[in-house]
């Protein structure tokens, strides 16, 4: 029986970011998600630049051939094209971007992933995800230090260990299914896993509607729980081509759709968002100075007679006896709490676990080093090393600790290879960016570069309110 994909592909900036840095691709024959990121580089060049070379495969006469070589080769391909970007712009060093994408010839499925953006199965009524994330709590739970109900909540849960960097080693996961029809495919970045229960999306795929109203109500239950992040869902289901019309057009959204949108419609305001703003108006004081909202002219307060010097001095003096005491307490109280907190930075060139917070009042600091690993910052690959000079915190050292295994390891690898000819992104011009005073997320938006050389089609886009 003849198959092929119906499909839909919807992308959102979110409620916070101010550029799309995700790319969605659906198409007869290719699905992609790709989620770029890499603070001041372009995470949305990174992204589009995988879709610009990969949608040559979504086309009859790449399907006869074997889809995971197929696959493989074009990722590959990608990252070395983020390689030549990076060496032509220094400023673009530490971008990066996640890759789930699937590639169909006839009823095989080649899917290639690498990166936290997912892919999942939605066959005879149960969700399954058929990629395991490349990020720090994912090595936590398979170490057994956390549960999957706490990774879902992890202050870190968007470190990820592995994506494409344009350097050697940067390789896929990549296995062969078979599609079945019925079967459902559900390809998305972390805005939506993020942010949306497992349980909710399992139950919206189960409604079988059109795949493009399915991908709609998906980025807007994302928004309506407040994502900060850019959300890209694709679509796809298997159909039998005898009984059904899918659709032969690709549908492009996102970074590599080329066309910048504005920020996203703001959700109805919530009954607390209205009594917030009813108190900042009355903190202005807008409205009428001489009657309330029902009418009713202000009560005025009795008159009393004017206060002895004396006490108007008491009264100063108490005053200001209180605000010293509450200062001083909340100074010895936020120390006290900056004391509670670890990150891992940098400290002369090595990754080093930190007590306190990335922060100075004055020549003061707020931190010091807990202690000074062995693991050279330049050993590591541009993207971890990246992550590293923007400070991770950590709730406690134990955490922090499981940061500095994983990249030692990192570090292991990229010294190994070296030793074998081949750049990992480290070398003795290797120099990491100063150190911020605070931390920041490790997910930034970055300025809109330029865009790719790779021709693009002229897509069918779609935004998350596009039917």
């Amino acid at each position: 029986m003849p198959t092929a994909f119906n499909y839909a592909a919807r992308s959102d900036v979110g409620m916070v970011r101010k550029n799309n840095q995700d790319s969605g691709y659906a198409g007869p024959h290719l699905l992609i998600v790709a989620d770029g990121m890499g603070g001041h580089a372009g995470g949305d060049l990174a992204s589009a630049t995988v879709i610009a070379e990969l949608f040559e495969l979504d086309d009859d006469a790449y399907t006869g051939g074997e889809t995971a070589s197929l696959l493989t080769e074009r990722i590959a391909r990608a990252n070395a094209e983020l390689g030549r970007l990076i060496t032509d712009d220094g400023k673009l060093d530490g971008m990066g971007t996640t890759v789930t994408a699937i590639l169909r010839s006839r009823s095989n499925l080649a899917l290639a992933h690498i990166g936290d953006s997912r892919a999942y199965l939605f066959r005879d009524d149960e969700l399954t995800q058929i990629t395991r994330d490349h990020s720090f709590v994912q090595t936590l739970i398979d170490e057994g230090r956390i549960t999957e109900d706490e990774a879902a909540t992890h202050p870190h849960r968007s470190f990820v260990t592995r994506v494409l960097t344009g350097h050697e080693g940067d390789d896929p996961d990549v296995v062969v299914r078979k599609a079945r029809e019925g079967d459902r495919y559900l390809l998305c970045s972390d805005g939506l896993t993020g942010f949306v229960a497992i349980d909710t999306i399992r139950d919206v795929l189960a409604e079988r509607e059109e795949p493009g109203v399915t991908a709609d109500r998906l980025v807007q239950l994302s928004l309506r729980a407040g994502a900060p992040d850019n959300v890209t869902v694709v679509i796809a289901d298997v159909v039998d081509v005898t009984t059904s019309s899918p659709p032969t057009q690709p549908q492009i959204v996102g970074a590599a759709s080329m066309r910048r949108r504005k920020g996203t419609r703001p959700i109805p305001i919530t009954p607390a968002q209205k009594a917030a703003a009813l108190a900042a108006a009355a903190s202005r004081g807008d409205g009428d100075d001489d009657e309330d909202e029902d009418g009713h002219e202000p009560v005025q307060l009795a008159e009393q007679g004017p206060r002895s010097p004396l006490g108007s001095v008491l009264i100063i003096v108490a005053a200001l006896v209180l605000a010293l005491t509450a200062a001083i307490g909340g100074i010895i109280g936020g120390y006290q709490w900056s004391q509670r907190q670890y990150f891992v930075g940098a400290y002369e060139g090595n990754v080093t676990v930190f007590q306190g917070v990335p922060m100075s009042v004055g020549s003061f600091s707020l931190s010091n080093p807990l202690y000074i690993s062995e693991v050279k910052l330049a050993d590591l690959p541009a993207f971890q090393r990246s992550r590293v000079t923007e400070n991770v915190s950590f709730a406690s050292p134990q955490e922090a600790d499981a940061l500095v295994d994983d990249l030692r390891l990192r570090a292991a690898e990229c010294r190994r290879l070296r030793l074998d000819g081949v750049a990992c992104g480290t070398g003795p011009d290797s120099t990491p960016s100063p150190t911020p005073t605070r931390p920041t997320p490790t997910r930034t938006p970055t300025s809109s570069p330029s865009t790719p050389s790779s021709p693009i089609p002229n897509p069918t886009t779609a935004t998350a309110a596009g039917p």
